[in-house]
């Protein structure tokens, strides 16, 4: 059974930085596609950042690009999110998510998530 479990999330001012992690169990971590998402109040859900499955290059969510950097390190079987330059509206909770086909940007498309991490910008 594959859970993730993320990480690192907190209350950081504008202009700051945080970085997120999502471990993943159940699985090596490059056998699944991996996403970011994030859900800020009120919203709906929408896409950060992400892996295809074996693909090296994230795809990002235009407005986080120059801004946010996602990795994974497999000896540990973690995906980070990296987050410079916070701004107010990046005040979501944000999930990681990981499925075995080759997906993206599509919410629909993941089977397994995480519970979340609270991530608040403010001043």
């Amino acid at each position: 059974q594959v859970q993730l479990v993320e990480s690192g999330g907190g209350v950081v001012q504008p202009g700051g930085s945080l970085r997120l992690s999502c471990s993943l169990s159940g699985g090596p971590l490059n056998y699944y596609s991996l996403g970011w998402f994030r859900q800020a109040p009120g919203k709906e859900r929408e896409w950060v950042a992400c892996f295809t499955k074996q693909e090296t290059d994230p795809l990002y969510a235009d407005s986080v690009k120059g801004r946010f950097t996602v990795s994974r390190d497999s000896a540990q079987n973690t995906m980070y999110l990296q987050m410079d330059n916070l701004k107010p509206e990046d005040t979501a909770v944000y999930y990681c998510a990981a499925d075995p086909a080759w997906v993206c940007r599509v919410i629909s498309n993941y089977s397994y998530w995480g519970h979340g991490t609270l991530v608040t910008v403010s001043s």
